[in-house]
């Protein structure tokens, strides 16, 4: 019998353009949760799991934000302080990835986005789960204490993100209404005419 061939867009790593930055971004992405999980098996030494769980928490942030967001969907951000005046503000950007002729940027891989948008809404997901039973359970609060700083990283990264997205796909919008032709040229036509009739 004959194994079905795997299409772009499956969960298979294989499929990925960049396949390392693939397996390192899900292998930081699944490491703080196993490491929190599986670290007291190990040692009861919990300044030691809190430690290398936060450093890994933070290697996964800085490796989602700086390389996997750019790599894997053509996202990326920060976030810049005004010197004057103190004030931050997000900044955005976004490659364009219509692998259109025109613009000469390859084409979204549909594997890349998938792994991606999964794992970057998945962890927050499990973390809050993780929070919950630490709750009811009743567990040491300085447990908790790492999940609540487990919760901001995710979260700060999944919310950063989606709003990258979502201003990526608003400006791709804008400017294919505007510069395809089709719109520019009505507007400019229905312009001309009125003012030369």
């Amino acid at each position: 019998m004959e194994r079905p061939q795997p299409r772009n867009g499956d969960l298979s790593w294989r499929l990925s353009s960049h396949p390392i930055t693939l397996l390192c971004f899900l292998g930081f992405r699944i490491s703080s949760l196993l490491f929190y999980l599986l670290g007291s098996v190990f040692t009861r030494n919990f300044i030691l799991v809190f430690i290398i769980t936060i450093l890994l928490l933070a290697a996964d942030f800085y490796y989602l934000k700086n390389i996997a967001g750019r790599r894997l969907v053509g996202l990326r951000w920060w976030n810049e302080v005004e010197g004057s005046s103190g004030d931050s503000h997000w900044v955005f950007e976004s490659q364009d990835r219509s692998g259109s002729a025109e613009s000469g940027a390859p084409s979204q891989n549909a594997t890349d986005k998938r792994f991606f948008w999964l794992a970057l809404y998945a962890q927050p997901a499990l973390w809050v789960v993780l929070a919950i039973v630490s709750v009811v359970r009743l567990l040491n609060p300085i447990w908790l204490s790492l999940i609540v700083i487990a919760l901001i990283l995710t979260i700060t990264n999944t919310l950063a993100f989606s709003r990258c997205d979502k201003f990526s796909q608003a400006s791709s919008l804008a400017s294919s209404a505007m510069y395809s032709g089709g719109m520019a040229r009505n507007l400019a036509g229905g312009l001309f005419s009125r003012l030369f009739r």
